[in-house]
């Protein structure tokens, strides 16, 4: 019998022998340091079971508090009732061909564009596109730029794919984007950047002036170093916007454009897992793309997205998300907390309140509210120092509870000198 040894040409992740057992190091420190959010929200749980719920101020993670449409429900229902081979059997990797043409014409409808199914792949979660986009279009060392402050998993994904990952600073008045400091940034070696608008942690919305210099810029860059440089959209949060606040559709500003999305937020789904990556057809070498983003799903193990909620989006792709309520918990918050003298960025969308600690160290700060019963990120997991990300996509009632909570944070701080 032959034996045949594939080798890898990619560059080996380091092993070594870990009581007693080979397995690579890098998946065990990812494993063994767990995220800063999701440790702060265990410790929450925690808490909740000794002290009461009600005593609990948890505002760690983006866990959407208002239901999903009745028509979810509806959908779910009906389906089930279809033939279980139908319901629960396989559908092509990239996704059921209905899906992708119902997300396709919903997208035409809104953005005046002519995208097709062929355009879509259907992913776990905004998560997996991502990370699928990144290990479409790289290459070991490539380069990509993301935004401080930043989803942190954005560094773990690009690292594990044998990139580079970059951190450009916002600018430090608004959290806008910075376009010389990242046109600075580029390198021949860069393949991209990510965005996120509206933004996790700060709830800033990119206008279309800066998001059109930033195209700008690419261009040039990619004119300088003869190849495409490519903007990856993470849009878990596009429909969450206050106001007049526009969130412009940024393929019709940049061609080499990923969209990155999830109806975790907009239809409140989070743990359905459920979104897409989309590859416009205006995008140069677009075949090829999205040939390189299937091979990278099936590379990773993401193929063949929940079936049951794949046609649940086909039924209800045009359903519109609810924001009433976290508009009514960011008034509340922000007038709350900036009238007990918290400095804080006012959101534009999303559902987070990105507040200035009170102390430089952010961490520390974090530390010092959980005495008060108060869970708030702190901002050394997005990449920055000297800020807390607060979470308001909870009840309304616990913002009302924890503001004497804050007043007293503020107490602790004023009488301690800082």
């Amino acid at each position: 019998m032959q034996i045949v040894r594939h080798i890898a040409t990619a560059t080996k992740a380091s092993n070594r022998r870990i009581e007693g057992t080979m397995i690579n190091q890098r998946m065990f420190e990812l494993g063994d340091e767990p995220s800063a959010i999701r440790e702060l929200f265990a410790y929450g749980l925690a808490r909740k079971a000794e002290i009461g719920a009600d005593n609990v101020f948890d505002f760690s993670l983006g866990n959407p508090s208002v239901p999903a449409p009745p028509s979810i429900k509806e959908a779910i229902l009906d389906i089930l009732e279809q033939p279980a081979e139908q319901v629960h059997g396989y559908t092509p990797a990239q996704g059921a061909i209905g899906v992708r043409k119902a997300i396709a014409e919903s997208l035409n409808r809104r953005f005046g564009t002519a995208y097709a199914a062929e355009n879509l792949y259907m992913t776990v979660g905004a998560a997996a596109s991502i990370s699928i986009s990144i290990n479409a279009l790289a290459n070991p060392e490539d380069e990509f730029i993301v935004v401080a402050p930043y989803f942190p998993e954005y560094k773990v994904w690009i690292e594990n794919a044998g990139c580079v990952c970059i951190e450009v600073p916002a600018r430090v008045t608004d959290f806008q984007l910075n376009i010389e400091a990242i046109e600075d940034a580029i390198t021949p070696r860069t393949k991209g950047i990510i965005i996120n608008s509206p933004n996790n942690p700060t709830g800033a919305v990119y206008p279309e002036c800066d998001l059109v210099e930033l195209s700008n810029a690419l261009r040039r860059k990619q004119d300088e170093y003869g190849h495409a440089i490519y903007l990856i959209s993470d849009e878990p949060y596009r429909e969450i916007a206050y106001g007049e606040t526009k969130v412009p559709f940024v393929p019709e500003l940049f061609e080499n454009t990923l969209v990155c999305y999830s109806y975790s937020k907009s239809l409140s789904l989070p743990g359905e897992r459920i979104g897409y990556v989309l590859v416009p057809p205006t995008m140069e070498d677009s075949k090829r793309v999205y040939a390189a983003v299937c091979g990278a799903g099936r590379a990773l193990g993401f193929v063949c997205a929940p079936v049951l909620f794949q046609s649940v989006i086909e039924r209800c792709v045009d359903e519109p998300c609810n924001i009433d309520a976290y508009r009514k918990n960011r008034d509340l918050l922000y007038n709350g907390l900036t009238k007990l003298g918290y400095e804080c960025v006012a959101p534009q969308g999303a559902f987070y309140l990105w507040m200035r600690a009170l102390e430089p160290d952010a961490q520390a700060f974090s530390e010092e509210a959980k005495k008060h019963e108060l869970l708030i990120v702190p901002s050394n997991s997005f990449g920055v120092e000297g800020w807390v990300r607060i979470g308001y996509c909870v009840d309304y009632s616990v913002i009302e509870r924890s503001l004497p909570a804050f007043a007293n944070l503020m107490k602790h701080y004023q009488v301690s000198g800082f």
